[in-house]
């Protein structure tokens, strides 16, 4: 039995301090509110962010200190923006060698820096290469359920990787390592843009054609970046990539998709946010990958619209017209070809 720190009691970190309990573990999950602390120790449940009853195993704490003291792992899994407070906190109160996991997927803006980026800088307690990433397919709902779901963990570590695992995985939650850390945190990251054009095109009234369409030539770019920072293309064939982008895409758990579908009905983006009540990670990611694309000189058409109708004030049909006009091409001229290249004999 290992005891871990959960550093962030939204529905995902609530999820997988599930999945850490029904595995035995001693689990500390921590919260800045005071009241949620209360109400998890006091009730065994987090019901704002997550309609399940909490293993005993669980027990909620404001202070970090308490939470993180002695712990064998500790799980960072807060949005984007709070990563680096959280880890400056973190840093100052850890107490001794532990493992460092993050289930955050976003990008910094104007940095453009990963999430085990900003950890490594933040925190002189780790190393960068000992970082590890957990992503894949997995709406917190359906893992709090303990219905069958698949995930990656990733590090350069290899060894770290696999220490994550064995502490993940069981009959419901399938874990597999990767030593790709950059293409996995991409591929969680980037994935987000394209859930929200799918919301947006569902919003829309557009169907299947229009939405399969978004998911394949979202993957086509999501791998062009990814490919040009140095990812490994395979890895956006596998779970952190198409895996996730399936599930975020196509379903009404994915609160990216939800603020997509708002804003293709018309809201304005700032109603839309305060209607969601939670981070749109996908939003500051739009922008972070607008970035991207400019600086690495990548061809980023879906994600350019996004911008534009996030931060422009363009409207969704507009940028369908603009995307369905853009000058002809060839399909194979992305993730083919670059799997051609690095693998043709």
């Amino acid at each position: 039995m290992a005891k871990v720190a959960v550093l962030g009691a939204g529905s995902w970190g609530t999820a997988l301090s599930i999945v850490l309990a029904d595995n035995g573990h001693e689990v500390r999950l921590w919260s800045h509110r005071p009241e949620q602390v209360q109400t998890i120790n006091e009730s065994n449940r987090n019901d704002r962010y997550l309609d399940a009853a909490l293993p005993p195993e669980i027990r909620a704490y404001e202070d970090m200190g308490e939470a993180v003291r002695g712990t064998d792992a500790v799980v960072i899994v807060v949005p984007t923006k709070a990563i680096r407070e959280v880890c400056r906190k973190l840093d100052d109160v850890v107490d001794r060698k532990t493992s460092i996991v993050h289930a955050s997927k976003g990008i910094e803006p104007v940095t453009l820096k990963r999430v085990s980026q900003m950890i490594s800088e933040e925190m002189r307690q780790c190393t960068y290469e000992d970082i590890v990433v957990l992503s894949g397919p997995s709406h917190a709902e359906e893992v709090a359920m303990r219905q069958p779901t698949t995930v990656t963990v990733a590090s350069l570590n290899e060894e770290e990787a696999r220490l994550i695992q064995d502490l993940f995985i069981n009959e419901s939650f399938r874990v597999y390592t990767s030593t790709d850390l950059l293409g996995i945190e991409f591929g969680g990251a980037l994935k987000n843009i394209i859930a929200l054009g799918a919301g947006i095109s569902d919003g829309l009234g557009y169907g299947d054609n229009a939405k399969a369409a978004l998911i394949t030539r979202g993957l086509a770019e999501i791998s062009r970046l990814g490919t040009s920072m140095g990812a490994n293309p395979l890895s956006f064939l596998g779970l952190s990539g198409v895996g996730d982008l399936i599930v975020t895409c196509t379903s009404t758990h994915s609160r990216n998709w939800r603020a997509g579908n708002l804003l293709g009905k018309g809201n304005r983006l700032d109603d839309v946010l305060d209607e969601m009540g939670m981070v749109v990670e996908g939003v500051r990611t739009v922008k972070a990958a607008h970035q991207f694309a400019i600086d690495q000189n990548v061809e980023m058409p879906i994600t350019s619209g996004l911008y534009q109708i996030l931060f422009e004030e363009k409207t969704p049909k507009d940028v369908v017209e603009q995307l369905m006009n853009r000058t002809k091409r060839e399909e194979m001229d992305d993730l083919a070809k670059q799997l051609m290249e690095r693998y043709s004999c």
